[in-house]
């Protein structure tokens, strides 16, 4: 066998060819690495709730909090102090109702939390996730309405009606970018969500803030653990008829197409461990970066089997994480960010 392009001299086999002559000794492997993780390309994801001087534990994802602002402030401090790339925040509102009115309201959590982050820490990178499955009393990320009889009988009853929804994702959009966000993060997959909230933070005076798209997010099993941290579990039914189905991955490149079309700066594909072959095709066929979120789930497995020394976490989220950045992503946002950063 000769390498690629026909390069070399002679045969490649054995003994003439030896593959572990350059794994002998950890200077020389990581002289030869291929893929290497630095923390500035890592985005930690955080829960913020109302009150004050609090970190609430979340049980199913060990080491991750629930923090009040102030006490968020403090975590931030301590992440831009190992170098990571930014932080990206999920708000925990303290009322909820139909239209999750809390997710764009001047004084919610994550628009107080974004103001004191960006008068403590002027130049860490803030992100805001935009959604409104967080505030709706049914936890969908969007207005629910009933089908119309046009509908297909086998489709009628509670569904997210998509275009209200748009005006609202937009709203919440804007007053991130006005309580001083470096970047919006529309996750909540519905159709032409991204053009938007383009046009909205374009009229409002904001043209220069970047949208990273969830253009690619799968109807996922490993939310669970985030649904339990962010109490955002839907009341009845699933996400099926807006995220995106697993098996599918050609429709990914068409959602992230269309996502870069209406505007979208970054794209993002969700969940990372399992979906490495989609990873690969984005970063293939667009010339844009790519994010990719290690989610909950995956976090809280490892974990859970650490807990039980079935595994060593830091081996194997380092591993996890390697495959993520192997795979093609630019940008993982992972619940490890702060240990990985630490153990590079």
């Amino acid at each position: 066998m000769r390498p690629p392009g026909g390069a070399g001299r002679g045969t490649m086999a054995f003994p003439g060819q030896r593959m572990r002559r350059l794994r002998l000794g950890e200077g020389l492997r990581r002289m030869v690495r291929e893929t290497r993780l630095h923390p500035a390309s890592l985005v930690m994801p955080l829960f913020v709730r109302t009150g004050k001087g609090a970190a609430d534990p979340i049980p199913s994802m060990p080491g991750q909090f629930r923090y009040t602002p102030d006490r968020l402030v403090e975590r931030c401090g301590e992440i831009a102090s190992l170098g990571i790339g930014g932080v990206i925040l999920f708000g925990i509102p303290g009322e909820k109702d139909p239209r999750g009115s809390g997710a764009w309201a001047e004084d919610g959590v994550v628009q107080e939390s974004v103001r004191l982050l960006k008068s403590e820490l002027p130049g860490f990178p803030v992100i805001t996730d935009v959604c409104l499955c967080e505030y709706t009393d049914h936890g969908h990320c969007g207005v629910v309405r009933q089908d119309p009889r046009s509908a297909p009988p086998a489709s009628r009853g509670p569904c997210v009606d998509n275009d209200a929804t748009l005006d609202l994702l937009a709203r919440t959009a804007v007053s991130h970018a006005r309580a001083g966000a470096d970047m919006v993060a529309p996750s909540d997959m519905m159709d032409g969500r991204v053009k938007a909230i383009r046009d909205a933070l374009d009229a409002a005076g904001f043209a220069d803030l970047p949208v990273m798209s969830y253009a690619a997010k799968y109807c996922s099993a490993l939310y669970a653990p985030f649904r339990d941290a962010a109490e955002s579990a839907p009341r009845f039914g699933d996400r099926r008829s807006y995220q995106m189905d697993p098996a599918n991955a050609d429709e990914a490149l068409r959602e992230v197409a269309l996502d870069i079309e209406e505007g979208a700066d970054m794209v993002m594909v969700k969940p990372a461990l399992a979906f490495g072959d989609v990873i690969r095709r984005v970063k293939d066929a667009f010339g844009v970066p790519v994010a990719a979120f290690s989610v909950s789930g995956e976090y809280a497995m490892v974990k859970a089997a650490a807990e039980r020394g079935w595994l060593d976490e830091r081996a194997a989220a380092m591993e996890l994480l390697t495959s993520i950045r192997r795979a093609g992503a630019d940008i993982i946002l992972t619940y490890w960010a702060a240990d990985a950063a630490a153990w590079l």
